[in-house]
């Protein structure tokens, strides 16, 4: 996996290709590679340029002229195989006709392998990919069509893939496949763009085909078509999709995940316009698809996500248990299936996901189905597979998230949770007052990040500290917990120091034995019914040499409890954590910068984890 970009038209494909990868570069990868046709040229009439590292290390090695106006390009994050140029994309057949680039995993690929070589076939690379590229090269060599040969060799494969094939004897064209990994097709004047995200092509157009699972398209400079496996047409149609270029770009930040922790104040006060119903004191959620009645009929919520999803997952719970009351509880969407869980139809399960595309998540939701249950998502990405698979959902409207390490799709995503929570609270017992007072806590959020990031100097100072720790501990209670499991993720993801989260009621069973001078805790502590507690917890670290960074409310008093205090505006008690997050994100951010690690690329890991 990770990255598809292809052009057929008028253009010449190379600068159209690299500029798309550029465009992905967000999602994580360790190489890159182009393969461009040009059928004027007998010597040479397609071209291959791989490298390891990043788009410009691919765009150094380009040769000064690559004519051609056809081409498919590859960003790679390893899967089978080292990165190295020989495991990078796209990769070629036997005879030089074929390439492919692909994001997904064969899971038959061993034996295709096996069957492959026994053919004589010499392979040249580690990766499950190559053996597409000789699969087609074997079709066509027996009589295939470009189409039909793509077909049979998909046939032969067992997994989940989004493919883009070129043959050098049909330079007029790319035959692309899907199955569980996105794909999309851009539709321009007298030119196609084939992608695994928008953002690859929204400088060109913004009228996209959003291909399903099975789908497969035929795409030349004049339009496409679309079938299946079967060779039957399917009449998939362009939409516009609602993103600008500008919104890909810095705007003068020095880093992507800065850009989008500042936007957050715009962004939350733009996800509840038009969502929260002051005359019933309740949120409007149309999107769910369940009027009250159904919502009532729920007995039990069970929330499913994958990394940070499902850290603001547990958050969630918490929000629907305390406005709510009834029982709800979050679990990783990657062990889910695996467990053979009881559907239960009194169940409403939430899946979140800022792509859409999480393919552990998006298995998730079709156990549930498959089993009868009734599934919603918290999802960022509009048109994204988890958003047309789920029965209804929230959409999260954060705008495009372009660093690794999620910020505003989280806090987005805390919001959804509180808004879900308060139309299940007031379809049960929560009372209209209450209701209200949810509402007020909402509407003040956007506010109250803005005066969180006007700190933002006093956090930087305490996150260089912070960064000069080995390892660190996260702690918080309850609500708290959540926070922490989020604050540790992002120091972890970024700044590559040991961060561990604990309940801080836990920290006697174990992990106070590894308190020491070199291993500070950062600690959530709001002022809540815990705060005594939470400060004896704080002292306990204290008495050991541990150094302790407070994030609180204004008035606490921490006496020494604390070796520094970062202070969060009071909201209503169950919004409180979706504040008490950003600070960490802060911490994260800047503790990054101090240690000058790659801040918007972390190492080893991928924006939109489309394999299991």
């Amino acid at each position: 996996m990770c990255g598809i970009v292809g052009y057929v038209g008028p253009q010449q494909a190379a600068p159209v290709l690299v500029e798309g990868l550029t465009r992905l570069e967000y999602r994580g990868y360790d190489s890159a590679g182009i393969a461009v046709l040009n059928p004027r040229s007998s010597a040479h009439p397609s071209r291959v340029v791989r490298a390891k590292g990043r788009v410009r290390d691919l765009e150094a090695a380009l040769p000064a002229r690559l004519a051609g106006t056809v081409g498919i390009g590859h960003t790679r994050w390893a899967t089978h195989g080292e990165p190295s140029e020989r495991n990078a994309h796209p990769h070629t057949s036997f005879d030089g006709r074929v390439h492919v680039v692909h994001n997904g995993i064969i899971d038959n690929f061993h034996v295709l392998r096996s069957r492959l070589t026994a053919e004589g076939v010499e392979l040249t690379s580690d990766t499950d990919t190559e053996v597409v590229a000789h699969l087609v090269a074997r079709e066509l060599a027996a009589g295939q069509g470009f189409e039909d040969a793509v077909r049979a060799a998909v046939g032969q494969i067992d997994g989940t893939y989004a493919l883009a094939v070129t043959d050098v004897q049909n330079p007029d064209r790319i035959v692309v496949a899907r199955n569980g990994s996105p794909l999309l097709l851009g539709v321009g004047d007298g030119e196609m763009f084939v992608a695994s995200d928008a953002a690859a092509i929204v400088r060109h157009t913004s009228q996209v085909v959003l291909l399903d699972d099975g789908d497969f398209a035929s795409v030349t400079a004049d339009g496409f078509r679309t079938f299946t496996n079967d060779d039957e047409h399917t009449a998939r149609a362009a939409v516009t999709i609602d993103l600008t270029v500008e919104e890909l770009e810095l705007g003068g930040h020095a880093h992507f995940m800065h850009k989008e922790i500042h936007e957050q104040p715009e962004t939350v006060e733009r996800m509840l316009s038009g969502r929260l119903d002051d005359r019933f004191g309740t949120a409007k959620l149309d999107g769910l698809n369940l009027d009250p009645r159904q919502l009532r009929r729920f007995a039990r919520v069970k929330i499913l996500g994958c990394g940070s999803a499902y850290y603001v997952g547990q958050l969630g719970a918490s929000m629907i248990e305390d406005l709510a009351r009834i029982p709800a509880d979050a679990e990783p969407a990657s062990e889910f299936r695996y467990r053979n869980p009881i559907i239960e139809p009194s169940t409403l399960y939430v899946v979140v996901s800022q792509s859409g595309e999480t393919a552990d998540t998006l298995f998730a939701v079709r156990e549930v189905q498959r089993k009868g249950g009734t599934v919603v998502g918290l999802v960022n990405a509009v048109g994204s597979s988890i958003a047309r698979e789920v029965d209804g959902g929230i959409y999260l409207h954060a705008g495009p998230e372009v660093a690794v390490a999620s910020t505003k799709a989280l806090t987005h995503m805390g919001v959804g949770f509180a808004l879900l929570a308060l139309a299940l609270g007031r379809v049960r017992d929560l009372s209209f007052a209450d209701g209200k007072r949810i509402i007020a806590g909402l509407r003040a959020i956007p506010g109250q990040i803005a005066q969180i990031l006007g700190d933002e100097e006093d956090l930087a100072s305490a996150a260089k500290v912070l960064s000069e720790a080995p390892s660190l501990f996260f702690i918080g209670r309850v609500r708290g917990y959540p926070v922490a499991r989020e604050g540790a993720q992002k120091f972890k993801e970024i700044t590559y120091r040991h961060a561990e989260a604990y309940p801080t009621s836990e920290l006697k069973h174990g992990p106070l034995a590894l308190i020491s001078p070199e291993l500070p805790t950062v600690a959530i502590m709001p002022a809540d019914d815990l705060i005594e507690r939470n400060i004896t917890a704080a002292q306990e670290i204290r008495a050991r040499g541990g150094a302790v960074v407070a994030i609180t409310h204004p008035g606490v008093e921490l006496g020494d409890a604390a070796t520094a205090r970062i202070e969060v505006p009071r909201n209503e008690v169950e919004l409180d954590p979706i504040l008490l997050t950003i600070p960490t994100q802060l911490l994260g951010y800047h503790a990054a910068v101090a240690l000058g690690e790659d801040v918007d690329r972390p190492r080893n890991l991928a924006k939109s984890v489309t394999v299991e």
